[in-house]
């Protein structure tokens, strides 16, 4: 059998966790990409194609003039409507590229949870850097289309909405900005994999941010179980959408026991929080989501381990410049939890300050049965590691 997998940069995802499935399952593997040489050099043993994966009429041509496909997929948040399209075509299962479609577009995902009665949330669509007379402050600016919280920025008022505008159109023409009313709240996730008909809530994360007026990702520790009622909120908003089949990774916040979805990411959670929820349930969620895509039904029961605790930490680079001294790559055990880090920066590499994840210096994943104990084993690590950038 043959998937096509649709990719643009080489991920840890794909490199640790969908390909290693894909051979298990015995998959003739072949990867579409506008970056064929990055592909090339991870994944030497690996059949890769050119193709200008985000037009969906090229991947249908590129498939259509090679083997026949058994399941086309992809785990990249920019490329869900065209494998959508393209394994519709030629009729394999696979996402509704409708809904793939509303939650890529943040506009278009507010607009289809107001029309629905779910969920209104105040918001409007800027090509130009005016600031809208009824936005309400604060407010939040993001593209929209964006991912990663980049260029993503809490602004305080009118003046401040403008000059932010006006740097992203500049700097990224024929960019389509979102402002939105700031939603207050506890940030969480809900991870979930479906075939369209059997939804598994695999649990989610509690998200800890930098400080404003950015929003990244700096801690999350896992939550086995949302409570009933948010839970309940949350899937009602999915079901809106039309989000049920493969992974789906929400992001949401709960202010006084309501529950509003941020931004819905139709694919598995990223930046190796995919292979420590593999690890924490103990189950081989990176085929179960390619068997979906072939067309296979998931059990009643996944068998997914519920006494798991976790916690992820990416230290983040605190300035511009070249790193020059960084810990390696790590794997241990300590009284009951393990703990992988992995470098995300290369020493002698130099980087401007981003605000976005692309700061993150390394990622430290953290799995045991016990909370506090993650957690006194998360610090104590991170207390004896250095980082030096200089310059």
């Amino acid at each position: 059998m043959r998937l096509y997998l649709l990719a643009l940069n080489p991920t840890d995802a794909v490199s640790e966790g969908f390909l290693p499935a894909a051979a298990r399952l015995g998959l003739d593997v072949t990867v579409l990409t506008d970056q064929p040489a990055a592909h090339r050099r991870a994944h030497p043993e690996i059949e890769v194609l050119e193709c200008d994966v985000r037009d969906f009429r090229a991947v249908i041509s590129r498939v259509s003039a090679h083997h026949r496909p058994d399941a086309v997929f992809t785990n990249s948040d920019h490329l869900q409507t065209q494998a959508a399209l393209a394994a519709a075509y030629f009729g394999l299962p696979g996402k509704d590229w409708r809904a793939t479609l509303r939650c890529k577009d943040k506009a278009e995902m507010r607009r289809r949870l107001a029309a629905a009665c779910v969920d209104t949330v105040w918001s409007a669509e800027l090509t130009v850097p005016v600031a809208p007379g009824d936005a309400p402050y604060p407010c939040v600016l993001k593209p929209r289309e964006g991912v990663a919280s980049e260029d993503v920025l809490l602004i305080e008022g009118p003046e401040e909405l403008v000059t932010h505008a006006k740097e992203i159109l500049e700097r990224r023409p024929g960019t389509v900005l979102v402002v939105e009313e700031y939603l207050p709240g506890d940030l969480f996730t809900l991870e979930t994999l479906g075939d369209g008909h059997v939804r598994h809530v695999l649990g989610g994360f509690r998200t800890e941010l930098s400080p404003p007026p950015y929003f990244v990702e700096e801690r999350l520790t896992f939550a086995p179980a949302h409570p009933a009622p948010v839970l309940a909120q949350v899937l009602e908003q999915l079901d809106t959408l039309g989000v049920g089949f493969g992974a789906c990774h929400t992001e949401f916040v709960v202010h006084e026991g309501r529950a509003r979805i941020i931004e819905v990411n139709y694919r598995a959670i990223g930046d190796q929080c995919d292979l420590l929820l593999a690890r924490l349930l103990e189950i081989p969620l990176f085929a179960d989501i390619l068997r979906t895509h072939l067309g296979e039904p998931l059990p009643a029961d996944l068998g997914a381990r519920r006494d798991g605790a976790a916690r992820l930490e990416y230290p983040c680079a605190d300035r511009a410049g070249t790193l020059v001294d960084a810990p390696s790559a790590t794997e241990l055990a300590l009284g009951g939890v393990h703990l992988t880090y992995r470098p995300l920066r290369a020493v002698g590499e130099r980087h401007e300050l981003y605000r976005t994840n692309r700061d993150y210096l390394g990622v430290l994943r953290a799995t045991g049965t016990d909370q506090p104990a993650v957690d006194r084993a998360v610090a104590g690590f991170l207390a004896g590691l250095r980082w030096e950038i200089q310059p």
